[in-house]
């Protein structure tokens, strides 16, 4: 997907790949029949003020000051003050390819028509994102309750010329932001200000883009696993299909079948030897433990395609049989069902990275590691080899073990109670990203020390043994920017330089072309 793609946004159709190629520069467009939808809902909010109804967002205040009656001539001040009074995010901005991907599951989801919302405004917030401008949305603030309400007042200010923007690479006051575009800001009518803020979008765009790497990341650590498995010249016994097929889990059937492609003509994994049948967990057990965390990659992605594509601000406007509006008010802001999907997402990342540290450890250790030299390196004692990149592994472990606390078993009560039961999957999604780039670099590591292990058992094997047709072409794709260390060297900038393989799928493209 390239910057010169165009998606559609129709609120019914967005996919994951769809966000993640906005993210990665692709431009969006309103369909127009969404933006009839939009108009219709539109006018039914003009309906409901003419018909002098009190309506919650429309006509009073928020939150505990849902009894506060907003007269008609202050109902668009009531807008913007929202707006104004909801930018209380702090921290670090989100990135660019994040705000991008916010933008953008904002849109889908007004585009579905029940949130009182101008066509106009939304393309203005599309012409926002295809113009390159940036909002600054602060990291911190979101409860997942009502929604991700301070993060998109960020967004919002920009889109009415206050806040902050980034563009063509300049920090900006929001109004200048919009003026170097060639845009102009909007002035929000009834109901608009609250449809900007009051959804999902955050929670729901960090972890969409996280899902997809996790996705990338399972089978780079199954490649891993398996090169890991020829280093120490186990044995592929462990994934026979007959004994997977009788427990038919089937993620942890795949992954079996995966390893199987991977290692198929390896002479590097030892024959049988009825003295030594099995190998150590971390090594046989890669089906149940890789096909589990399989299965919170799967839910997550479950989950995530129903949000895209859902309603989740309040209140929401329907129309009765005869076509008159009506407002209902309800819950669907409050992201428990994403910050639950992302909170064990971030449990079965945090496993994975614990397996793959104990493949690690086992190859620098002389007295597991089946005869390879210790800390893989020959010259043990004047050399450290490996050693220290096995205690980054250890460390960036022990943090997820810290990280993977469930979010969504938390909640703090807010606006005098009114907000009593709240998600934190935003917090969930922080979370679950941080624990996604430590897994990345833990594996990476395993890679860099697997690929070290090769070569140190080619010698013993001799030039004629063969790796698997899978993993022969991942370790190529890793030496192609990773040397084999016959001296001690920094291992920074090549741990760096293999996660990097790893996360943009370098790694299992390689595998893929020949598997």
């Amino acid at each position: 997907m390239t910057a010169t793609q165009t998606i559609v946004i129709t609120g019914e159709h967005l996919t994951m790949e769809d966000v993640a190629a906005v993210a990665a520069g692709a431009q969006a467009t309103l369909a127009p029949y969404a933006a009839e939808a939009m108009a219709r809902s539109w006018a039914g909010v003009q309906t409901l003020l003419a018909n002098g109804e009190i309506a919650y967002g429309i006509t009073t205040g928020f939150g505990a000051f849902k009894g506060r009656i907003i007269p008609p001539h202050e109902v668009a001040a009531l807008q913007r003050n929202l707006v104004l009074s909801h930018a209380a995010g702090v921290g670090p901005a989100l990135d660019a390819p994040t705000v991008r991907a916010v933008i953008t599951v904002r849109a889908n989801t007004l585009a579905m028509g029940y949130s009182g919302i101008r066509p106009q405004t939304v393309e203005a917030l599309l012409a926002v994102l295809n113009a390159g401008v940036v909002p600054v949305i602060p990291a911190y603030g979101s409860l997942g309750a009502s929604g991700d309400l301070a993060p998109l007042a960020h967004l919002a200010c920009v889109l009415i010329g206050a806040g902050e923007a980034f563009y063509d690479g300049e920090r900006l006051p929001g109004a200048e932001a919009l003026r170097r575009a060639g845009l102009a800001p909007v002035e929000l009518g009834a109901k608009e200000g609250l449809a900007l803020l009051n959804g999902t979008a955050v929670a729901t765009a960090v972890g969409t883009l996280v899902t997809l790497r996790a996705e990338n990341l399972v089978r780079a650590a199954d490649i891993a696993a398996a090169l890991s498995l020829e280093a120490l010249r186990g044995t592929v016994a462990a994934f026979d299909p007959r004994i997977h097929l009788v427990r038919p889990h089937p993620r942890q059937v795949d992954d079996a079948a995966y390893m199987r492609r991977l290692l198929e003509g390896s002479t590097f994994v030892r024959p049988h030897d009825p003295r030594d049948i099995q190998d150590a967990y971390s090594l046989r057990c890669v089906p149940q433990v890789h096909g589990a965390v399989r299965d919170t990659v799967a839910y997550a992605r479950w989950a995530l395609e129903i949000e895209l594509n859902a309603v989740t601000d309040n209140p929401l406007i329907f129309f009765e049989p005869d076509g008159r509006p009506v407002v209902l008010s309800g819950g669907n802001f409050h992201a428990e069902p994403v910050g639950l999907a992302l909170d064990y997402l971030k449990l079965g990342l945090t496993d994975l990275g614990n397996i793959s540290e104990r493949r690690t450890a086992r190859l620098v250790d002389e007295a597991l590691n089946n005869g390879l030299p210790p800390f893989l390196t020959r010259h043990g004692g004047l050399e450290s080899g490996f050693m220290i990149a096995q205690y980054t592994a250890a460390a960036l472990a022990s943090e997820n073990k810290v990280l993977a606390h469930p979010s969504t078993a938390d909640t703090i009560p807010t606006s005098a109670n009114t907000e009593d039961h709240v998600s934190m999957a935003t917090n969930a999604a922080h979370h679950t990203r941080q624990v996604l780039e430590n897994v990345e670099r833990i594996v990476a590591i395993e890679l860099l020390a697997a690929t070290q292990g090769i070569d140190f058992r080619r010698q013993q094997l001799g030039a004629s043994a063969r790796l698997g047709q899978g993993t022969a072409a991942a370790y190529a794709a890793i030496r192609t920017r990773v040397p084999f260390l016959e001296h001690d060297a920094p291992l920074s900038p090549l741990i760096e330089a293999v996660r990097e393989l790893v996360a943009n799928g370098t790694v299992v493209a390689a595998v893929d072309g020949k598997i």
